[in-house]
C-alpha cells in the first residue's frame, strides 16, 4: 500500500471513530441549588422530570435515618442525571426543631444541604441533652427574647460547635439565630404541610403529589423508579 492510501485510509478511519464517539458527559446537577421564592432549598436540575420534596423535621430520627439511607443513592443515581430534583421543606415540630432549622439555613444557599446533613447525620449525639434537661433548661427555651431563646437552645445542645466545626465563628451563628424574617419563612413550610394534609416526617411529594405510606429510602425509591 502506498503512502497516500495509508493517510487517506487512516484519515477515514478517524472521521469513522469521531462519527460513532460517545457524546459528552452532561451537567452533573448534584452542585446546583437554587432556593424557591416560599425560602426552600432545591438541589438538582430546575427543570427535572420528578420534583421530590422532602418534609423533614429535624427532632424526628427516622428523618435522620432517611437521610443517612438516601445521601449517596439520590444524589448519584438521580440526581446529579437531571431527572430528579430534591426539595426540602421543614416540618417544625418544637423550639429546639425550629433553632436547627436556622442553622441548617444559615450562609450562601450552597451550604444548606450541608448544614442539613451535618445536624441530620449527628443528630443522636446533639440530641442527647434532651433527656437530662432540666426544668430550667426547658423554661430558657421558651421565654425571653427571640434571640435569647435560640441562644439558650444552641447552648444547651452544643449547637455552636456544629456550626463552628462547618466554618461559622459564633457571632455568624448569632446573626442567623436572630433572623426572625427567615423564622418565618421556614414556619410557612408548616402551612404548606398542612394543605397537603402532612401530619408526620419525613413524608414527600412528588411532582405534587403526597406520597402515602412512604416514609423511607426504599418506598421513595420505588416510586422514583416507577416513573423514570
Amino acid at each position: 500500500m502506498s503512502f497516500r492510501r495509508l493517510i487517506a485510509l487512516l484519515a477515514v478511519i478517524c472521521a469513522a471513530l469521531a462519527a460513532t464517539a460517545a457524546p459528552a458527559a452532561g451537567p452533573n446537577w448534584t452542585g446546583t441549588v437554587t432556593v424557591t421564592p416560599e425560602g426552600s432549598h432545591v438541589l438538582g436540575n430546575p427543570q427535572a422530570k420528578l420534583k421530590l420534596t422532602e418534609y423533614v423535621s429535624y427532632t424526628c430520627p427516622h428523618c435522620a435515618q432517611f437521610e443517612i439511607a438516601s445521601d449517596a443513592p439520590l444524589r448519584l443515581g438521580y440526581v446529579s442525571t437531571g431527572q430528579v430534583s430534591v426539595e426540602l421543606k421543614h416540618l417544625l415540630r418544637d423550639p429546639v426543631d425550629a433553632t436547627v432549622a436556622l442553622l441548617a439555613n444559615c450562609g450562601p444557599k450552597e451550604n444548606f444541604f450541608a448544614n442539613h446533613a451535618a445536624f441530620m447525620r449527628r443528630q443522636r449525639e446533639w440530641m442527647a441533652p434532651l433527656a437530662v434537661a432540666s426544668d430550667g433548661q426547658r423554661q430558657r427555651w421558651s421565654t425571653g427574647s427571640f434571640l435569647a431563646r435560640r441562644r439558650a437552645i444552641a447552648n444547651d445542645f452544643h449547637l455552636y460547635d456544629i456550626m463552628e466545626r462547618r466554618g461559622y465563628s459564633r457571632p455568624m451563628v448569632d446573626r442567623c439565630l436572630a433572623d426572625e424574617a427567615m423564622a418565618r419563612r421556614i414556619a410557612g413550610h408548616n402551612a404548606d404541610a398542612d394543605r397537603l394534609g402532612i401530619e408526620g416526617t419525613p413524608s414527600f411529594v412528588l411532582n405534587g403529589v403526597r406520597l402515602a405510606g412512604t416514609h423511607t429510602w426504599e418506598a421513595v425509591e420505588a416510586q422514583l423508579r416507577a416513573r423514570l
